[in-house]
Parts: structure tokens; C-alpha cells; sequence
């Protein structure tokens, strides 16, 4: 079992960069929905910070009732938080990398205070903002404020597809959310492509 996510890099930035947010995305590798983005900033009051989100890890570790309890208990400790997402049809106009940034810029602008430094999973740059950022290896593992990025947006993501999943009942989105297993792929052959399906990603053939 991996260790839980610290403050260690939060600690070495927080005194040039009180306001720190750390961001990562759920979604990125689905066939259908959309890709979002979590951004969190906490506040430097640690001891109670490390007492509060204790049970925070990587979100795809955690069970979905872990997350759902978690989320609500960063929201009210977070200094400030926010969620972006970007379509389907978004994704397949821009291509998923540049449809994850904009999720993040979206994200980023739900936030209350505008962060001076941003910490993200590795692979998730905001290139296009003039903020100095940290793309960690296993950053959800590692850090505690994207570890609750993490967890906000995928629990934001798994709600709205439990609510797409009513919309288009037949393909099981409450269940796979979206992503490639064998029920879904089995179900994308036999009905064809959704409103909400990523055109452009490629289906392995069941």
C-alpha cells in the first residue's frame, strides 16, 4: 500500500506562495463524458489540515463512499476549490491534452482566491498561464493538496455521469462511467456512439 500524500512540497513553497493550488484531472482516458478537472487550495493551518483529510490518497484508491465523504470534508476545510470540466465534443475539436487544460483553466477560474503557484499530477501543464507550477511523478500519491484535487474531480465527474447515465440508459454510465470496458465497448458496437461519446478515441474491438 502506498503512503499517504504530505505537505512536504506545500511546506517549501508556502512562504513565497501562501495561496498553492494543487490540480488533477479524472476522465482523461473514457470513451464517453467529459474529462474534468479538480483544483484545491488549503490553507496553512497543517497540524489541522494532516487531522482533517488523514484519509486522503489518490482518488482511483479509495472507494467510491471514501471519496464521497472526503470531498465534502475538503470543500469545508479547503481555503478555496473548484471543478472544470470540457465535453466530449470539446475533446474531439481540440484533442484530449489540450481539453484537459482547458478544464483546468476552468477549474482554476471557480476558484474564490487566484493561486500564486500551481503543484499537478505529472503530465498536466497549464503552459498558456504565467503562474510557476510543479508537475509531480504520482503527484496524487505524493501531495496532499492534488491528492484533493484528485478526489473532488472525480467524484464532481462520477456524479454527472450517474446523472448522464439516466439521459442515455442503455450503455450503463452509472456503472463503467464512461470508460472502456468490455459491457460498455459491447454496447458502443451494438447502439453506436452517444451525443456524449469521444468520436476520436479509438475503441478496442471486444
Amino acid at each position: 500500500m502506498t503512503s499517504a500524500p504530505t505537505l512536504k512540497f506545500e511546506k517549501l513553497l508556502w512562504p513565497a506562495y501562501p495561496q498553492i493550488a494543487g490540480m488533477d484531472e479524472a476522465g482523461r482516458g473514457a470513451l464517453a463524458g467529459p474529462v474534468c478537472v479538480g483544483a484545491v487550495i488549503l490553507p496553512g493551518d497543517r497540524a489541522h489540515l494532516t487531522q482533517a483529510l488523514g484519509g486522503a490518497r489518490d482518488s482511483k484508491q479509495m472507494t467510491p463512499l471514501s471519496r464521497s465523504k472526503l470531498a465534502g470534508v475538503i470543500q469545508s476545510v479547503a481555503q478555496s476549490w473548484g471543478v472544470g470540466f470540457a465535453s466530449a465534443s470539446e475533446i474531439d475539436t481540440l484533442g484530449i491534452v489540450p481539453a484537459t487544460r482547458l478544464a483546468g483553466l476552468r477549474a482554476l477560474e471557480a476558484l474564490a482566491n487566484y493561486p500564486g503557484y500551481l503543484l499537478t499530477d505529472f503530465r498536466f501543464e497549464l503552459p498558456e498561464l504565467d503562474i510557476p507550477q510543479t508537475a509531480l511523478v504520482k503527484g496524487d500519491q505524493k501531495s496532499l493538496s492534488i491528492a484533493c484535487a484528485s478526489i473532488l474531480a472525480k467524484t464532481a465527474r462520477d456524479k454527472l455521469m450517474q446523472e448522464l447515465d439516466g439521459e442515455y440508459p442503455h450503455y450503463g454510465f452509472r456503472q463503467h462511467k464512461g470508460y472502456g470496458t468490455l459491457f460498455h465497448r459491447n454496447k458502443i458496437k451494438g447502439l453506436g456512439y452517444s451525443e456524449i461519446h469521444r468520436r476520436t478515441f479509438v475503441i478496442k474491438t471486444p
